[in-house]
């Protein structure tokens, strides 16, 4: 959900934007920041523990991540999860009741 979460963000821009994210997913942040650049080098492959290469998980978003991000300068913000970051915790009740109404 974190990554599909920033895709629709980016995917609603219609011009090329300076842009603040703010994540509180280390994994999202570091993918886009460190990791993608070594995965499209392997073909969408990473490193396992053992230095095999084995495909990406979800590559699909990543690679359209990928294409997202291009226009636009992007600079990322990692803040904790439920640390009182305002914008952080209304995404969070905005999740939960989104998750809800189908239980």
């Amino acid at each position: 959900m974190e990554l599909q979460a920033v895709i629709e963000g980016l995917a609603a821009l219609k011009r090329p934007c300076a842009i603040d994210l703010y994540l509180d997913s280390e994994y999202v942040r570091q993918g886009l920041m460190t990791w993608m650049a070594g995965w499209k080098k392997n073909g969408w492959k990473r490193r396992d523990s053992k230095g095999k290469l084995s495909p990406v998980k979800n590559d699909d978003l990543w690679k359209k991540l990928d294409e997202l991000v291009v226009p636009h300068e992007i600079e990322f913000h990692h803040v904790d999860g439920h640390s009182g970051h305002p914008e952080n915790e209304r995404c969070d009740e905005l999740a939960v009741a989104a998750y809800q109404q189908y239980l």
